[in-house]
C-alpha cells in the first residue's frame, strides 16, 4: 500500500531566502546580489536541477566542496546555448522533409493533392485525424498563399506543396510514418542517405526533442524516452559514429546519438553548415565534461565529428 498523501505546508521562499538555501548547502556564492538576481529571472527549481552533477550527497543536497554559483550557471547557460543550436538544426530538417514529403508524393502519384487520397496510407484512423487537423490549421491560417489557394480552387485543400508549410515537426513525422507503400517512405529517406525504418524512427525521435527543446526543457543530461533506430547500413561514416549500446544502458537515451543523426542530415541538407563547429567549440567553451553527457569517450575522433 502507498503511504497516505500529506498536505504540501513547505513555504514560499523569497528570493534572498533561496540564496541563502543554496549556501548552507554549502554552495560558494561570492556575490549574493547576482545570485538573487539570477534566481529572480531563472527560477530556483529550475536551477536546482543544473545542481545535481554538483551535489556530493542528493539527499542533503549539499554540494561537491568549491562549487562555485559560477559553475551551476555556466552548465545552465551551455543547455540554454545547446538548445537554440539544436532548434538551429532541426528547422532545417524540418523544412526539408516538408519539401521531400511534397515532392516526392506529388511526382511519384501524379497529383498534386496525394493528401486527399486515404488510399496512400497505412492507418485510417490516424490518416483522418492527420486530415482533420489539416483542415483546421488551413481554415485558421493567416498565409496570404493559403487564402488564395482555399478562395480559387473548389479542393476541399491547397495542394501538397503548399498545406506542408503549414505542418510542424510532428505533424511531419506522423504524415510521413503513415505513408502505405514502402517505396514512397524510401524515395523521400534516400535523400537523406538512410534507410526509411530509420527516418521513421528519427523523425518521431527528433519532433519529441524539438518540442523538448521549443519549450526550454533541459537537454544536456536528459534521458529521453523515445529511442530511436540506428542505421545498420548505408552510410559508412555515421554507422561509425553513432554510439551502439544495450537498451538498459542509460547512456543510450542521452543527446549524443541525437547530435551525430542530426549532423548527418546537416551534411546532407546544408554542406557548407558550421553547425559541427558550433556543437564542439560550445562544448569547449564551456569546459562541458561531455561523458556526464553520455557521449563516448573517443566522439571527437569519431568520423562525423572529426
Amino acid at each position: 500500500m502507498p503511504s497516505p498523501k500529506v498536505p504540501f505546508t513547505k513555504p514560499p521562499k523569497t528570493f534572498a531566502e533561496q540564496v541563502q538555501i543554496l549556501q548552507s548547502h554549502g554552495l560558494n556564492i561570492p556575490d549574493p546580489v547576482k545570485a538573487e538576481f539570477y534566481l529572480s529571472q531563472l527560477n530556483y527549481y529550475r536551477f536546482a536541477a543544473y545542481c545535481l552533477p554538483f551535489e556530493q550527497d542528493h539527499a542533503t543536497h549539499h554540494f561537491v566542496a568549491g562549487t562555485s554559483f559560477d559553475d551551476v550557471l555556466n552548465l545552465y547557460v551551455f543547455d540554454r546555448e545547446l538548445r537554440l543550436l539544436l532548434l538551429d538544426a532541426i528547422e532545417r530538417v524540418e523544412v526539408s522533409l516538408r519539401t521531400q514529403l511534397a515532392y516526392q508524393l506529388s511526382h511519384r502519384h501524379n497529383t498534386a493533392h496525394p493528401h486527399l487520397d486515404p488510399t496512400l496510407f497505412q492507418n485510417r484512423g490516424r490518416y483522418l485525424a492527420g486530415l482533420s487537423s489539416l483542415q483546421q490549421d488551413v481554415a485558421k491560417s493567416n498565409e496570404d498563399f493559403i487564402k488564395h489557394l482555399i478562395t480559387k480552387y473548389q479542393e476541399t485543400l491547397p495542394p501538397i506543396w503548399a498545406v506542408v508549410e503549414l505542418m510542424t515537426m510532428g505533424q511531419l513525422s506522423k504524415w510521413f510514418s503513415n505513408i502505405k507503400a514502402r517505396q514512397d517512405r524510401r524515395a523521400i529517406s534516400r535523400s537523406y542517405d538512410l534507410d526509411d525504418k530509420v527516418m521513421t524512427s528519427f523523425c518521431e525521435h527528433l519532433s519529441l526533442v524539438r518540442n523538448m527543446a521549443a519549450h526550454h526543457a533541459r537537454l544536456w543530461n536528459r534521458e529521453i524516452t523515445k529511442k530511436m533506430a540506428l542505421p545498420t547500413h548505408g552510410s559508412p561514416k555515421l554507422q561509425s559514429s553513432v554510439w551502439t549500446l544495450p537498451d538498459t544502458d542509460r547512456r543510450s537515451r542521452k543527446l549524443y546519438n541525437t547530435l551525430t543523426m542530426t549532423l548527418h542530415l546537416m551534411n546532407v541538407i546544408a554542406p557548407d553548415h558550421h553547425w559541427k563547429a558550433r556543437v564542439k567549440n560550445l562544448i569547449a567553451a564551456h569546459a562541458i565534461d561531455t561523458q556526464k553527457m553520455g557521449f563516448p569517450a573517443d566522439w571527437q575522433t569519431r568520423p562525423l565529428w572529426l
